[in-house]
């Protein structure tokens, strides 16, 4: 990104932050993700090389650090990446609530939202026995039609292949309701109401489904009737 030419705190910040794809690798950061295929998973339209080079800038620019165990290489947030949390957040909200256009196809990523759910579930509203949840998306391109969350103690996997387990909660959707429930632009019983999305099995669990699923936490924040104030202690 060509330089701005100011010495402005906000001119050089956003000189760093502000390329193509960098503020949404540090939202996957502050989500949890710490290794190179995790980051895919969550930029997943953006180009292995492009992603390589992002995260050497953030390295250089102390935003991440990047360590090895056991021959294998991880990334963390540093202090001045850690900072970062609270601006991403606010962004996010004032994004849902300012800057939220109605959902088309090309905004519309089974993989990209079931990867959110995953990291975004509660595992303590199910019991520590296994609890599997399918989804059925009728709509989604071939191969991403089936998904499969799974929380057993404590612990969240997702599935794109049948792990042969037997299905507690099955759930049916089109892509884009599954997405306006999950970014907070539709309540999850009002489209179950509707017969928009379909829930069967347990019903004891299924109470409790939407405790469990939750919403994106960025999509949350910004249906507040405020947006909450930043907070600098880390």
């Amino acid at each position: 990104m060509k330089a701005y030419g100011q010495f402005c705190p906000l001119a050089q910040a956003t000189q760093l932050l502000c390329e193509r794809w960098t503020l949404l690798i540090v939202r996957e950061f502050i989500a949890g993700s710490t290794r190179y295929s995790e980051l895919q998973k969550g930029v997943p339209l953006m180009s292995p090389t492009l992603l390589s080079t992002r995260l050497k800038q953030l390295v250089k620019a102390g935003v991440i650090t990047m360590k090895s165990e056991s021959g294998k290489n991880h990334y963390e947030l540093t202090k001045a990446g850690i900072e970062l949390k609270p601006v991403v957040e606010l962004l996010g909200a004032w994004g849902h609530r300012w800057a939220q256009t109605n959902l088309d196809e090309g905004d519309l990523d089974a993989g990209l939202l079931m990867w959110d759910m995953r990291r975004s579930v509660d595992p303590a509203v199910f019991p520590q026995n296994r609890i599997v949840v399918q989804f059925e998306y009728p709509d989604a391109p071939k191969g991403a039609h089936d998904w499969w969350l799974i929380s057993e103690d404590g612990i969240i996997d997702l599935c794109l292949s049948d792990p042969g387990y037997e299905v507690d909660i099955l759930i049916k959707s089109s892509l884009a309701d599954m997405t306006a429930v999950w970014t907070c632009q539709r309540p999850f019983k009002q489209a179950v109401e509707c017969g928009d999305i379909k829930v069967m099995g347990d019903k004891k669990l299924a109470s409790n489904l939407q405790d469990w699923l939750k919403s994106s936490l960025l999509s949350r924040l910004g249906s507040l009737e405020e947006l909450p104030k930043l907070n600098w202690v880390v």
